[in-house]
């Protein structure tokens, strides 16, 4: 694999940032420099999305026949690197990222006529059901049920940590159609419509104090058998494809070296106005050079994965351990912004920062200014949502088995 840039890349690069320069509102910079969850709140993430939209650059992984970039490896890298030099706005995965690609993998033509061009404009505005109680990291066990009635499934059940199912539209759901002895068998690919009567959701406030996360309680909720992906009783097989874009595919490691430079810089200023710091700052200064060279190394993965997808592939086992070694980075880099920040990070500010969702029962103080330097405001929020990242898509201890059985071969 080349990893030169060639003329037509630095090209490519340059039409980018000047993109991104004429087009990143200074609002959303600002949302993308604050932001303390994985995820922007909707109007934010639509607002961006729609911005791009109008520039044809919404999916760059999909075909261009269902509106996509279909933009080589490189374009991809270079368009994710500088999306996060420039501190853009995350979009909402759950559409674009996830569904999208099950449906045009595993869809029926009029599902990928009706859906994708809806997820392209932001029309639909998507969640992801699959987590249950009791039904985590070992997803097969899951227990919502959907019971033929005609043309329809009747389905009910409860599934929780639900990101966004209080502003999605539509849900895409794992749910059992029939018990069978293996449990990874009667599984179910649905897409329910969350306006359906029987859908109600409850919040779930995280330890940042954020509502991001939901319980969503199904009670004989009717969905039309035509929304069904791929065959009834094989949705683990679809499960599977999509988790592999759930947990990889993705690009990590341009992210990760932006905050890791900016936790250099944080370190570097808390020196300059406390020099009797010099000996932690000497620590953390080898702990950011350690995660340099993983940074490194990640990247060197990640475009070895996107070389695959581009020739037609699915991510492979590859991807359990881009998720893996991605979403421990990401805590080790909060954990050093943490130390770096010292007792500011204590203050809790959240009308400094852009959470990823509302913060129930919170009050900005009248001054609206914040407590301690500006690099110092997101970093207690930062370190409390990255604490999910070895748990969702799948726990990292579940993500090193299959790393163990399907590369190891043990």
């Amino acid at each position: 694999m080349d990893l030169s840039w060639s003329d037509e890349d630095r090209r490519f690069r340059d039409e980018v940032r000047a993109f991104l320069d004429a087009e990143l509102m200074p609002e959303l910079r600002h949302v993308g420099k604050t932001l303390t969850s994985v995820y922007a709140e909707r109007d934010v993430s639509l607002a961006w999305q729609a911005i791009l939209l109008r520039k044809g650059w919404v999916a760059p992984a999909w075909p261009k026949e269902y509106g996509g970039c279909a933009w080589s490896v490189t374009e991809r890298y270079i368009f994710a690197s500088e999306l996060a030099k420039a501190h853009a706005p995350p979009l909402s995965p759950m559409g674009l990222g996830m569904c999208g690609p099950v449906l045009i993998g595993h869809g029926t033509a009029e599902q990928k006529a009706h859906f994708l061009p809806r997820m392209l404009k932001g029309e639909d505005f998507w969640c992801q059901g699959y987590s249950e109680p009791g039904s985590g990291s070992d997803l097969a066990s899951l227990q919502m049920s959907a019971v033929e009635d005609g043309d329809d499934f009747i389905c009910t059940g409860h599934k929780l940590w639900t990101t966004h199912a209080a502003v999605a539209n539509w849900i895409f759901c794992l749910v059992r159609t029939s018990k069978e002895a293996i449990p990874q068998r009667g599984i179910t690919f649905l897409l329910i419509d969350m306006r359906t009567p029987g859908v109600e959701v409850q919040p779930i406030i995280s330890l940042s104090g954020e509502h991001i996360q939901n319980h969503v309680f199904f009670t004989d909720v009717r969905v039309p058998k035509a929304n069904v992906v791929g065959r009834v009783g094989e949705g683990w097989s679809v499960a599977k494809y999509l988790m592999q874009f759930e947990r990889g595919g993705g690009v990590q490691a341009p992210g990760l070296t932006v905050r890791l430079r900016k936790i250099a810089a944080m370190i570097e200023a808390e020196t300059a106005a406390r020099p009797d710091l010099a000996d932690e700052a000497a620590a953390l200064r080898r702990q950011t050079a350690d995660a340099a060279i993983q940074i490194e190394a990640l990247e060197a993965t990640e475009l070895k994965l996107l070389s695959r997808l581009s020739a037609g592939d699915a991510p492979g086992a590859e991807s359990s351990l881009q998720k893996t070694v991605g979403t421990e980075l990401s805590q080790r880099l909060t954990e050093i912004a943490l130390a770096a920040a010292g007792l500011f990070a204590q203050v809790y500010q959240p009308h400094t920062v852009s959470p990823g969702g509302p913060v129930p029962g919170y009050r900005p103080p009248n001054d609206a200014a914040g407590i301690g330097p500006d690099y110092s405001w997101t970093v207690a929020a930062k370190y409390l949502n990255d604490r999910a990242g070895s748990i969702y898509a799948g726990s990292n201890e579940i993500q090193r088995n299959i790393m163990a059985k399907a590369i190891l071969g043990l």
